[in-house]
């Protein structure tokens, strides 16, 4: 008789629309490389299903599972447990079930701070950024946490941009300020790192958010959330002037490192998940 188990390991997402999300790909080939008998399901769940989804997981015994739009806020009343940053952040992206308890992270934040220190430590530095949308808060509080000095949130809703301010001011040691953005966003000679965390060129390699290309200097660091395309038009044009870029894929990779850790207990190969999301996105270094 074979002692082979023919039962896998179960992850996976919530959110709606889905179709369009390649985090199924990029963790099953990490769980393919580390040889981890482990399925990510990628589940369309409508916001009436949640509670029925979030119970299923339960019954399933599933190790957790992302949560995306539009259930980050709506979960949290499903958990019993969330982790610091959530509080802070008031959103979940990341769930953990251990022994059926509910435990709710946000690895937005963490995922974009582990790629950004593979090119610069925020800490004691100057940074602005643009939006105030769910990533833009969970990057700000983050950098907070990590020692940033200081954020300016610019936004066309100043009072958005002064919500995540005022955020990052109360819960961590960083100075924040709100800024409205009119016309083209310079950056100031003292900010060190810019990050566009708007939604600004997703799908659209041409999209520029509205920056005043002159204020971007040699040593300053661009980064950008948006995964698809990479290689966004600001960090063409950051690039040309000798700025140092930080794409999307490394923010998505390490929010799948981070999770299938929370999850599993268990490191995956950040190299195969990034090499599957850029040959899903035709990118290459």
């Amino acid at each position: 008789m074979s002692s082979q188990s023919f039962l896998s390991i179960l992850t996976g997402s919530f959110s709606t629309p889905c179709a369009d999300n390649p985090t199924v790909a990029m963790i099953e080939a990490g769980y393919r490389e580390a040889g981890i008998e482990a399925r990510y399901i990628n589940c369309d769940v409508k916001p009436d299903g949640l509670a029925a989804a979030v119970a299923g997981a339960v019954a399933m015994e599933w190790a957790g599972f992302n949560c995306s739009l539009p259930h980050k806020v709506a979960v949290i009343d499903h958990l019993d447990e969330l982790a610091e940053s959530a509080k802070i952040i008031g959103a979940v992206n990341c769930v953990s079930i251990r022994d059926g308890k509910l435990i709710g992270d946000n690895t937005d934040g963490k995922g974009f701070l582990a790629s950004l220190k593979e090119v610069t430590d925020p800490s004691g530095q100057r940074v602005l950024l643009l939006g105030a949308g769910g990533a833009a808060r969970a990057i700000a509080v983050e950098l907070g946490l990590a020692g940033a000095a200081h954020i300016t949130v610019v936004n066309r809703d100043p009072k958005k941009a002064e919500t995540i301010a005022a955020l990052v001011r109360g819960s961590t040691e960083c100075e924040a300020e709100a800024r409205l953005w009119e016309g083209d966003a310079g950056v100031p000679e003292d900010v060190g790192i810019v990050i566009n965390a708007t939604s600004i060129g997703l799908g659209d390699a041409e999209a520029m958010p509205p920056v005043a290309l002159k204020t971007l200097r040699k040593g300053l660091v661009v980064a950008d959330v948006i995964p698809n395309p990479p290689k966004t038009k600001l960090l063409r044009q950051a690039k040309e002037r000798g700025c140092t870029t930080l794409d999307g894929l490394g923010m998505l990779v390490n929010q799948g490192v981070i999770g299938v850790e929370l999850w599993l207990g268990r490191t995956l190969d950040a190299g195969v998940m990034q090499k599957t999301l850029q040959e899903i996105f035709g990118a290459s270094e």
